[in-house]
């Protein structure tokens, strides 16, 4: 058994992820609109309906805007822990969801699929990134978290592919025209890793079974592809982990499709 990935958004108007192993597919987070969610699936060959479940992050309006209609459209069942589904009532009154509730740090299991839910620093109320495994394949997502921690960093280890959040430049946000407020939020502890934070947890958790790196969660004003792509692929050559395969994910575009063993050009 192993599992395969597409990231079929990432950025701050919209984030989804989709996982697949021989018998179930799922989705992390549904950020963007039910209709959207369901022409990118139609991309790479996937029946909304088919999907089994769909694994909140956290609450943020860019992670779960479709969820609603996506559960009422095509019975897609909501994965969340408890702290996540009190915001969504709090921020999202119109959201009326049914879900399975998860406890963070119990791995459950979809499926064939198990997922671990860990806890990432970011301004929500319960937020998680995700171990998915199934077989001796594991796959991470950590796509909004304000630092790296230990926990973290073990969670990612082991894994195959990893999906991590490369948000901004530290000189194009300190340059940029926002909010100084603004500026402070992204740069704290709840707030979202730099490119140079993502290379260095790359660096940190990889293992000779880390395979290929989706950079996702790009500002599109602090933040470039090439930036990003620039960043983290020199630190990893001056780590000796050049060999890993960096991909940088779209907000307007789907991913490639990553599978064990793969080799895989950007779309």
């Amino acid at each position: 058994m192993s599992l395969e990935v597409c990231v079929l958004a990432s950025g701050s108007s919209g984030n989804s992820i989709y996982v697949a192993s021989n018998r179930t597919r799922i989705l992390i987070d549904a950020g963007l609109s039910a209709r959207q969610i369901a022409l990118r699936l139609e991309q790479i060959g996937v029946v909304p309906e088919s999907i089994n479940g769909i694994c909140v992050s956290h609450e943020h309006g860019d992670h779960v805007a479709g969820i609603r209609v996506l559960q009422k459209r095509h019975g897609m069942r909501v994965y969340a822990n408890a702290g996540t589904l009190d915001g969504i009532k709090r921020q999202h009154k119109s959201h009326e969801i049914s879900a399975h509730v998860f406890q963070t740090g119990s791995a459950f299991e979809i499926g064939d699929i198990t997922i671990e839910p860990f806890s990432v620093p970011h301004d929500a109320y319960e937020p998680v990134g995700f171990r998915i495994q199934t077989g001796s394949t594991a796959v991470g997502v950590v796509t909004d978290l304000g630092m790296v921690t230990s926990l973290v960093r073990d969670k990612l280890k082991g894994c195959h592919a990893i999906i991590i959040e490369s948000n901004h430049d530290e000189d194009l946000l300190r340059e940029a025209p926002r909010p100084w407020p603004l500026k402070q939020r992204i740069r704290s502890r709840q707030g979202h890793l730099s490119n140079m934070d993502a290379a260095r947890l790359i660096a940190e958790s990889a293992t000779d079974d880390l395979e290929h790196v989706f950079l996702a969660h790009l500002s599109s004003d602090c933040n470039t592809p090439d930036t990003a792509l620039r960043t983290v692929a020199s630190q990893l050559r001056l780590d000796g982990l050049d060999h890993i395969n960096l991909e940088i994910s779209h907000a307007s575009r789907i991913s490639s499709i990553w599978k064990p063993g793969s080799v895989l050009q950007e779309r």
